[in-house]
């Protein structure tokens, strides 16, 4: 049986595995971090968040609970606030063994500090042809920008639920997205496909993406039409959440053709239009789903543990 932290632990382990970036910029990224932490004076040590040492990712976090703990199941969800958290304890009542709580979505100190993750995009942004000096410099002002939005939000609400039930409780953001990214990057690239109706279609075979388009929340074209050739197509769907709309100019003359994302603000939807890239949304939840998903596959090989899905989750097997 696994224990909440071996959970953490595969959770951290897979998501670096399925990373965008050169294995060689997470390894140097975590070196940074420990030598700014041996170089800190015992006094300046004791705010330090130490998981930053061995976890690229500051949006997952073991957020309540000893990590020794076994589970035998979870109740895992997109977003898992109080109410969530409340229908856990219920269902501990009638008897179901929930050893723990995911979500997807960030929630305690790594909600406030979810922002952080923003910096990778740079990295990724330069893998597809951006200059990383210009990656950077783009992204600056809208990392930022994200700080300000989450500082003022009450992020410990949930987590002081779950602690006053003694329900462990970890969220798991970006190795999930990394997931899904390199998930649907690979199948896009084998199918090569033509033009925007091609990659709806390719989407609509996913069992996530298909339930989804049954409720009017499955994958849409936002920017162009269905005869529309993709050219470069590049999978977005991780980094914290969405960049500087100033990118898009950046990506088009680094050739490419076409964007899936997940979800898109209409101010970075009138970049993609004015350089002419065109724009597919998978829909939100469902890709968050999906990412969620490939994480259970692999959890559910190594260890039997009952799964129970909330707020927006479904669980799907791919075999």
């Amino acid at each position: 049986m696994l224990t909440v932290q071996e959970i953490y632990n595969l959770a951290i382990k897979w998501g670096i595995e399925a990373d965008p970036r050169d294995k060689a910029q997470i390894k140097e990224e975590l070196k940074k971090v420990k030598t700014t932490y041996q170089d800190l004076k015992e006094e300046e040590r004791e705010g330090f968040d130490k998981e930053r040492i061995t976890n690229p990712y500051a949006d997952s976090r073991i957020l309540y609970g000893e990590g020794k703990r076994e589970v035998r199941g979870i109740l895992i969800g997109v977003d898992m606030e109080v109410g969530e958290v409340l229908v856990a304890e219920r269902l501990r009542e009638k008897g179901e063994p929930i050893d723990l709580i995911i979500s997807h979505h960030p929630e305690g100190y790594a909600l406030a500090g979810f922002y952080e993750v923003m910096h990778m995009q740079a990295d990724i942004l330069n893998k597809y042809g951006v200059p990383i000096t210009v990656a950077e410099d783009l992204l600056s002002e809208r990392i930022k920008e994200v700080e300000r939005k989450v500082m003022p939000v009450n992020h410990n609400r949930a987590v002081d639920i779950a602690r006053l039930f003694d329900i462990p409780f970890l969220c798991i953001h970006t190795p999930c997205d990394n997931l899904v990214t390199k998930f649907l990057q690979t199948k896009i690239d084998q199918a090569k496909p033509a033009t925007l109706k091609d990659i709806v279609k390719l989407l609509k075979q996913i069992p996530e993406y298909k339930i989804a388009a049954a409720v009017n929340a499955g994958p849409k074209i936002l920017v162009g039409k269905d005869s529309d050739r993709a050219g470069k197509v590049m999978v977005e769907m991780t980094g914290g959440t969405e960049g500087s709309k100033k990118v898009m100019g950046r990506l088009s003359q680094a050739g490419i053709g076409t964007i899936v994302g997940m979800h898109l603000g209409d101010e970075i939807r009138k970049e993609a239009e004015k350089n002419h890239i065109k724009v597919i949304i998978a829909g939100h939840i469902a890709s968050d789903t999906l990412g969620m998903n490939l994480f259970l596959d692999k959890l559910l090989k190594i260890s039997k543990i009952k799964i129970i899905g909330v707020s927006g989750f479904r669980r799907e097997v791919r075999v």
